[in-house]
């Protein structure tokens, strides 16, 4: 793993999403102020978190079996096993994963932890997903952009409000990818169950995190021009290819993955 060398300063009298959801997992990489807004958040925000991280690796497994070799996670979140790129090189050695999040101590850990297969790559970008063009730049470096591509974007979605005009983020992203390559995304849901989303939105505002959650109608115009595979858009626990079903659970979690035509 080749990430950068610069080691930008921890700010830790401040919440970060990143380390919120390390929190909300059970994870030990986060600080007071962290655990905090985990703790007021309803439970449904530790049982979705549970469920992404399933969902990620579902998912991934499923790409490195249809014989995508080349991965881009953005908004990567602090290391906990199995990683992403865990996942895809059991079932690709070969596989060649970058991994981008904007948080210092993500970088600190991903330098330590994300360790490629030697057969394969990892490497890691400390970028935001605000800066798509920075991102594609730094990934080209590892990743052969003519070449199909799996850009995760997991948990990050719901914290870019319509301002910062996340459609037109992932369109940059998706643009730059050659056909063949694969959208896998996942979103908080604001039309599940609208009282525990308004106070899970509340709640990461008392921290000073925006939490925009959209309903299934507006998390699908993330996928307009792009062909959503089976079994479609769904709730985190529905989404499965070829394995078993997970245990049927209430979520309040969006997911798909499409393919880039």
């Amino acid at each position: 793993m080749t990430a950068e060398k610069s080691h930008p300063p921890i700010d830790t009298s401040r919440p970060h999403s990143a380390r919120v959801y390390d929190s909300l997992l059970g994870g030990k990489d986060n600080y007071p102020v962290d655990q905090a807004v985990a703790e007021r958040l309803p439970i449904e925000a530790k049982i979705g978190a549970r469920q992404q991280r399933s969902f990620m690796n579902r998912a991934t497994a499923w790409l490195a079996g249809e014989g995508v070799t080349q991965f881009l996670d953005i908004g990567t979140g602090i290391p906990t096993e199995p990683n992403l790129h865990q996942t895809a090189q059991e079932i690709n050695p070969s596989a060649r994963v970058v991994y981008c999040d904007n948080d210092p101590i993500v970088l600190r850990h991903a330098e330590a932890l994300l360790v490629s297969r030697p057969e394969g790559v990892t490497d890691y970008v400390h970028a935001d997903v605000r800066e798509p063009d920075v991102i594609l730049d730094a990934a080209r470096k590892v990743l052969d952009f003519d070449r199909p591509i799996a850009l995760s974007l997991l948990g990050l979605l719901h914290f870019l409000p319509d301002a910062e005009d996340p459609i037109g983020i992932v369109r940059t992203f998706t643009d730059a990818m050659a056909p063949g390559s694969y959208v896998v995304l996942s979103h908080g849901a604001s039309d599940v169950d609208e009282e525990i989303g308004q106070q899970s939105e509340d709640e990461y505002q008392k921290g000073g995190i925006r939490l925009a959650l959209r309903s299934r109608k507006e998390f699908s115009r993330f996928f307009e021009d792009l062909d959503i595979v089976e079994p479609g858009l769904v709730e985190a626990p529905e989404w499965f290819q070829g394995t078993d079903a997970p245990t049927p659970e209430k979520s309040g979690l969006y997911v798909a993955v499409a393919r880039v035509p």
